[in-house]
């Protein structure tokens, strides 16, 4: 066996998601050398010993004192639908986002979900292949698509794994809360229903902002990304995306009891996902049972139910919590690669076969209301809590 054939498959994994090009630009992607040597770069908080990401008190969400600067860029006669270009401000630092706005808004109040794209897509790209504008319309949803700058990481990858950015007022999860915050006063947006959901990288910036306000996302939708805190610099995030054993590092509030809530999740992710390994998927939900259990509420075993969809057959766990209320689920796409599942061609990363992730992140999202309990589920018998992480071989 050659023993450098673990290397080599990390490599291509790592030219496949950030790159697909020299790995000199597969590391700027991480951490690009313009960020990292301004002053710009935020401060990355010290770690404890025992696992436990270190980070200042958690501050009240306010609203912004003025509201971005928004300009229509294509509007549907048709439908009455829009699709405007944005930027709004933070830190000093001007950010673009794209926003889709559905038709028949009349300024009343309607939930909205905020859509982090992976690395080297873009808002319309990203737009494009999930089709989450078009089920957005039917079913009355706001979007918004922040955008990673080139400035920032010359693929357009977020940084999840910087310690910085993994904090709740400092980096990329505090830029992308205050957009989140700034829409949602622009709009009237029902503050109790704002989502988030992510692909690749931002998937687990999806993970991140979940866990780091989890009094702004009302739920979260991951697709092929990480756990939380499993890595902290390039190398390690590489790790984690190559072998899916990245070590879960809990902020200090899951443990002095300071969480105010344990934000539900639904994960997808393809068996045959070669850039980011399916054992992640595991592991974001062991992360998320861990959460739940520092919070006190025990899991239940979860209700599993295998079919197939549009060519591809896929298992679906459904978790409880002790009450017979749905907190989270894991959908496993049997063949599917690193792609958006039931994805439209028209946007990259995507397969058209499989179960429409884009139809079950917003059928997940409907359950949940940050002021309201989620619809009653059956009762399954159910195991104690275990906060133990499975570690797979």
């Amino acid at each position: 066996m050659n023993i450098f054939n673990r290397l080599a498959s990390a490599n291509a994994a790592l030219w496949s998601l950030f790159a697909g090009r020299p790995l000199g630009f597969a590391v700027q992607s991480f951490v690009d050398p313009q960020s990292a040597d301004s002053g710009m770069r935020p401060k990355a908080p010290s770690l404890l010993p025992v696992d436990i990401v270190d980070e200042p008190p958690a501050a009240k969400p306010h609203l912004p004192a003025a509201a971005p600067f928004i300009r229509p860029r294509r509007t549907s006669a048709r439908n009455g639908h829009q699709w405007l270009s944005s930027h709004f401000e933070h830190v000093g630092q001007a950010h673009r986002f794209k926003l889709f706005v559905p038709s028949g808004y009349r300024g009343q109040s309607l939930p909205m979900v905020v859509m982090l794209h992976g690395a080297q897509q873009d808002p319309d790209d990203f737009a494009a292949g999930t089709a989450m504008n078009e089920a957005a319309d039917a079913h009355g949803y706001i979007v918004a698509y922040p955008e990673q700058s080139e400035s920032v990481s010359l693929l357009r990858c977020w940084n999840w794994f910087r310690p910085g950015d993994q904090v709740r007022e400092s980096g990329e999860a505090s830029m992308i809360a205050a957009l989140t915050r700034e829409v949602i006063a622009t709009y009237n947006v029902d503050d109790a229903r704002v989502y988030v959901a992510g692909m690749s990288a931002g998937g687990a910036m999806a993970v991140n902002l979940a866990v780091t306000h989890p009094d702004l996302y009302a739920a979260a939708a991951v697709h092929s990304g990480v756990a939380f805190g499993v890595a902290h610099d390039a190398f390690s995030a590489l790790c984690a995306m190559n072998d899916g054993k990245g070590k879960i590092r809990l902020p200090a509030r899951l443990i002095d009891g300071s969480q105010p809530r344990s934000v539900p999740l639904i994960v997808f992710h393809g068996d045959a996902d070669d850039t980011v390994h399916p054992r992640n998927s595991d592991q974001i939900v062991s992360m998320r049972r861990l959460f739940q259990c520092q919070a006190g509420a025990a899991h239940h075993s979860p209700t599993e139910v295998s079919e197939t969809e549009n060519g591809y057959p896929y298992t679906r766990r459904i978790f409880h919590d002790k009450k017979g209320l749905p907190i989270g689920e894991q959908w496993l796409v049997h063949g599917l690669g690193h792609a958006w599942s039931g994805g439209d061609p028209k946007g990259t990363y995507t397969d058209a076969r499989g179960p429409s992730a884009t139809d079950e992140f917003l059928r997940f999202f409907d359950q949940f209301a940050l002021h309201s309990p989620p619809a009653q589920a059956p009762l399954t018998l159910g195991l104690e809590c275990d906060v133990r992480l499975a570690q797979a071989d």
